[in-house]
């Protein structure tokens, strides 16, 4: 009877033990990893990452998107659930794994009880897209026009710029409010597919090529679809950025007084900014073109501060709420190293822009930056941000910066 109980107790501590210990040492594969998020009509965004072990409790996520790597720091592991914290977008992935694949939810943590988009990763694959026996032969290499048609039927011109090498496809769109990022993909037997994802919004583009000189798609996201139409046109180019928005009749300068993230409060009349170009940078820290923007502008001002130069940003996030502000704008300034003061403008929203600065007008998109002369006056208003996604529009965006803060430097 004795030895009877000491067998049923052995088991159970053994039975205990062995799935305290199954829990406690469930890891995942270093390596690449084929992620996969679901957008309208169910169709699935396809997208790499790298997987690494940093430390025994915490490890990195890398997205892969073309030249970008954008790293997810702070991985870890809650019994067999990986939570992969995506701090920049405050939005997190969460995933059972088993048998080397995962399958869950990506959450966006400031939408109050969000369901989520459907989740799954699967280790060892590397291709993004599993190539096709017969591509096509046509290339897609070079500038477009590219139309986008809602469902209203609104139609909005903006660019495509793309490369192949060694049969990948790499480029990206260009909009009046910014770019699509850094795209990547591959060739159908009809055309080309793309696809996106670094943190925010998962993209996937459809295209078929309808001559040699023409292509119609379809654009997926979340929210919906979008039909496009595209043209080669080695000349193809956006609408002057610096023409589409500016002051109202009668103003030349701005009047904000808006606090920091310490609570004090910041104006262009503070002595700091007396005789010095100043650049203001409307932005929000949800937004990827802002933060494309941020990546250039924060190292820039380490390297001309001293040349009589200053910048400001005014934020506009999620929530109408300091606090909120406070720790999402941080972390912002934390990740990019910016040493120039982030202000807070109040919720995103075309109504709070204009109540934070009543002079602005024809405000349509985050980032605008307005450029200020020594007197306070502002000379120019950059609405959107093409970032290092678009090559050569990134290069000549920086050429005419450059030339625009020498020429008031210089006044």
């Amino acid at each position: 009877m004795k030895s009877t109980k000491l067998l049923i107790f052995t088991t159970l501590i053994f039975g205990i033990y062995s799935c305290s210990e199954q829990n406690s040492t469930v890891n995942l594969q270093s390596g690449t990893w084929l992620g996969e998020l679901e957008v309208a009509e169910g169709k699935q965004v396809p997208f790499l990452f790298d997987f690494s072990n940093t430390t025994t409790d915490s490890s990195t996520v890398t997205l892969i998107n073309g030249e970008e790597r954008f790293e997810l720091k702070g991985a870890a592991f809650s019994n067999d659930t990986l939570v992969i914290p995506i701090v920049a977008y405050d939005a997190v992935i969460k995933g059972k794994v088993t048998n080397n694949k995962i399958e869950g939810k990506f959450i966006k943590n400031y939408i109050e009880n969000d369901h989520g988009v459907p989740f799954k990763a699967t280790y060892g694959i590397k291709n993004r897209f599993e190539p096709v026996d017969q591509p096509t032969s046509q290339q897609i290499d070079g500038k477009w026009d590219v139309l986008f048609l809602s469902e209203q039927g609104d139609t909005t011109r903006n660019v495509g710029i793309f490369k192949t090498d060694n049969n990948i496809v790499t480029g990206s769109i260009l909009t009046l409010s910014g770019d699509l990022r850094y795209l990547e993909g591959a060739y159908t037997e009809n055309g080309v597919q793309l696809s996106a994802f670094s943190g925010l919004s998962p993209y996937y583009i459809n295209l078929n090529f309808t001559s040699n000189s023409s292509f119609e798609g379809i654009f997926y996201t979340t929210r919906g679809t979008t039909h496009l139409l595209g043209t080669k046109n080695d000349d193809a180019a956006l609408a002057d950025p610096y023409s589409l928005a500016g002051l109202k009749e009668g103003y030349k300068t701005l009047s904000f007084e808006l606090p920091d993230l310490n609570g004090n409060m910041v104006s262009l009349k503070d002595e700091k900014y007396q005789g010095k170009v100043v650049i203001v940078s409307i932005l929000g820290s949800w937004c990827p073109n802002c933060l494309d923007e941020m990546a250039f502008l924060a190292p820039w001002y380490e390297e001309n501060r001293d040349r009589g130069v200053e910048i400001i940003g005014i934020a506009f996030e999620r929530k109408d709420d300091f606090e909120y502000a406070r720790r999402t704008l941080t972390q912002l300034k934390e990740r990019f190293k910016t040493d120039y003061p982030l202000l807070f403008g109040g919720a995103v929203g075309r109504e709070n822009v204009a109540g934070a600065l009543p002079e602005l007008e024809n405000f349509s998109s985050y980032p605008t930056t307005l450029f200020i002369d020594k007197q306070g006056k502002v000379r120019k208003v950059h609405t959107g941000f093409n970032g290092p996604a678009t090559g050569l529009f990134y290069e000549e965006f920086k050429k005419d910066f450059n030339q625009l803060i020498d020429s008031l430097i210089e006044e």
